[in-house]
């Protein structure tokens, strides 16, 4: 079973690299850093093991990616809730919707592949964090707000390598 591995380049820092077989790419983390989770907005990119669980990609702009992974096309209603209390937090959800959100569709790019990763989905602990992601990086790989970012052609490679079961260890 592929096991992708995230290293920091830094203690603290917002650059790392990400471990996939051969494949050895830059990635950016957290505005935070890696560790533990103080709660939902705090930038850190959680360490720990977490599953993969779904590819979503936008259909205007990528091909639907070769994986053996779930994939759905992205829809400009498609939001994340982020909102801590809320029924539907650390999910997707339709827009509008009446909670605080992230939209999925953006123009930015950032998430034209992004990968949803099993952090505090199963169960859920409100306002522990939310909408932790493998995502496509900005091109100087600036910081997320938690997730992990990769560019296009490492994530095209590392979507052909992964089976369902696969995880993410971030150490």
């Amino acid at each position: 079973m592929p096991l992708i591995v995230v290293r920091g380049l830094s203690r603290a820092g917002t650059q790392g690299k990400l471990h996939l077989g051969a494949v050895h790419v830059p990635c950016a983390l957290g505005r935070g850093g890696r560790g533990a989770k103080s709660g939902e907005g705090d930038g850190v990119t959680p360490r720990g093991r977490w599953s993969i669980r779904h590819v979503f990609y936008r259909p205007d702009r990528v091909a639907r990616p070769n994986t053996a992974l779930p994939v759905s096309p992205l829809t400009p209603d498609m939001g994340w809730c982020d909102a801590p209390g809320d029924a539907n937090y650390n999910r997707l959800v339709r827009l509008p919707y009446p909670a605080s959100h992230e939209r999925m569709w953006r123009e930015d790019r950032l998430y034209d592949l992004v990968v949803v990763l099993g952090f505090n989905d199963s169960p859920r602990a409100q306002g522990r964090g939310s909408a932790i992601f493998l995502h496509l990086a900005h091109d100087d790989y600036r910081p997320t707000e938690g997730c992990i970012a990769v560019s296009r052609e490492a994530m095209v490679r590392v979507l052909e390598m992964v089976r369902p079961g696969d995880g993410v260890l971030v150490v």
